[in-house]
């Protein structure tokens, strides 16, 4: 996993490292980084030699750094131009030297731009942009390059104007983002929570990472943890001689009714395609499962299902008197549980508190936005991580928090996101099919945290597969999970 830093612990950590190096280091390291990646760019767009890079320079290291990597652009015969936000403020050394290699101050771009370098504000910004400067931003899109193409922008270690510790976005009065939208963002050290959650994620563009010499100066607990596709392979159940379906273990799926017997299909469907070796079907659309899905063993209640390892709840339950009495026999038994969809509904009034403060056994619950709020009274707001963690502790369980990043919260305050979120899935039925995974993970004994967290890379994966052949339908995600789990054998 990667680790993910607060601004606090990443200013600590170059303040150590600063202070065993000569002055100036650190920024010129991360100015080397950076006049890499902005050459790579230059040369996707018709060479180095040549290029046209307009530099937004604002009054901190940031705009230092930006500065800095234009001088070492200027000298590979690079135009480059810098725009200073804060006129008088801007970092006089990194200025001098962008002067002395040719670079010039312009007050805005003349002809053509083929990168922008957003050095506006960095790590230290709070608030969004300030008037002058997100005027400057918002012309960014009509700037084009020699090849007659928008501009690529860069930004220099976050985009300008996002909330770095948590990834929210300030928005104009009309609703528009105050905030830089870049294609590519060269990040020094550590990666930040901007960068990889809430909106901030997607104006980050692609993110590339630059050593900096500051990881063993790092210190404390990470505000978060991103996935890898490496963690997946670690974590996941492997196969022996004496395998068989029960050792495998076996998943129990209480969701679909007669009103929504396709929640059953697609959830039962998730948990097919997931390490279990057997899977116990309970509830009112059982002949749908069993048209479907042949293998499935299949019961019309909880209480006859038999010896399951987890169990997942709520899909297309609904939420009368037979829902809440599966609901609470699900509880009651002594394993790991996936709550999804109407299960969450009925945890809302609270009549089901004791029930869950009661369990030894794990407990995963996976809603969206609008069931997160009617669990909370409140929304996720501006701090999604912050918000997770909260009801997590609140429920003594562990929350799959859906979105386009999806974030992952303990009861003992770890949090995880997934990195391979897409809009693809925002359709009905997905968020079956990944209860249905897993809980197939929780029953092959995985734990909580990392059962979540791999459910979630997985089918976003599976979204991404899909999407290949057109139009999203859930079937087309549960269908896709199998190839995408096949990469892990």
């Amino acid at each position: 996993m990667r680790a993910v830093w607060r601004v606090a612990d990443v200013r600590a950590a170059e303040a150590g490292l600063m202070g065993t190096l000569p002055e100036g280091t650190l920024m010129q390291r991360a100015a080397a980084g950076l006049a890499r990646r902005a050459a790579l760019v230059l040369t996707e767009r018709g060479g180095v030699y040549g290029g046209r890079v307009l530099l937004l320079v604002g009054s901190g290291d940031n705009g230092g750094d930006a500065l800095y990597a234009g001088e070492r652009l200027a000298r590979r015969g690079v135009q480059v131009s810098a725009m200073l936000v804060t006129p008088g403020r801007a970092h006089a050394a990194g200025l001098a030297a962008l002067r002395a290699a040719g670079g010039r101050v312009v007050p805005g771009p003349a002809g053509p731009v083929d990168l922008v370098l957003d050095g506006i504000v960095g790590i230290g910004g709070t608030g969004g942009l300030r008037a002058n400067a997100d005027e400057i931003v918002q012309r960014l899109d009509e700037l084009r390059g020699r090849d007659g193409e928008r501009a690529t922008v860069l930004a220099v270690d976050v985009p300008s104007g996002v909330a770095v510790d948590t990834g929210h976005v300030p928005l104009s009065a009309s609703g528009r983002p105050t905030a830089v939208r870049a294609d590519v963002t060269v990040a020094f050290g550590a990666l930040k929570p901007a960068l990889v959650v809430g909106p901030a994620a997607a104006l980050a563009g692609q993110v590339e990472l630059v050593d900096i010499g500051l990881r063993p100066w790092l210190r404390g607990t990470p505000a978060l943890r991103v996935t890898e596709w490496s963690d997946l392979v670690d974590w996941w159940p492997e196969l022996g001689p004496a395998s068989e379906k029960y050792t495998r273990g076996v998943v129990g799926v209480a969701t679909g009714s007669a009103t929504y017997p396709g929640a059953a299909v697609l959830s039962v469907g998730g948990a097919l395609a997931g390490p279990t070796g057997l899977v116990r079907y309970a509830g009112s659309a059982r002949a749908e499962v069993l048209h479907q899905h042949p293998s499935v063993i299949a019961s019309e209640r909880v209480a006859d299902a038999g010896r399951v390892q987890a169990w997942v709840c709520g899909s297309g339950l609904g939420t009368g008197a037979d829902a809440a009495a599966e609901l609470r026999a699900v509880l009651a038994a002594p394993v790991p549980v996936v709550l999804d969809a109407d299960a969450l509904t009925l945890l809302v009034d609270g009549s089901l508190a004791d029930r869950l403060r009661g369990r030894d056994a794990p407990i995963v619950v996976t809603p969206h936005d609008r069931e997160f709020t009617r669990l909370c009274g409140e929304e996720p707001g501006a701090d999604r991580v912050g918000a997770t963690l909260r009801l997590a502790a609140w429920m003594n369980a562990v929350v799959l928090l859906k979105g386009d990043r999806t974030v992952i919260g303990t009861p003992d305050g770890r949090a995880y996101v997934n990195p391979t979120g897409t809009s693809a899935l925002a359709t009905g039925g997905t968020g079956d099919v990944l209860a249905g995974l897993l809980g197939s993970l929780l029953a092959a004994g995985v734990p909580a945290d990392r059962a979540a967290a791999a459910a979630a890379y997985l089918h976003g994966l599976a979204g991404r597969e899909a999407a290949r052949g057109g139009p999203v339908t859930a079937p087309d995600v549960a269908t896709a999970l199998r190839p995408v789990l096949a990469r892990l054998g």
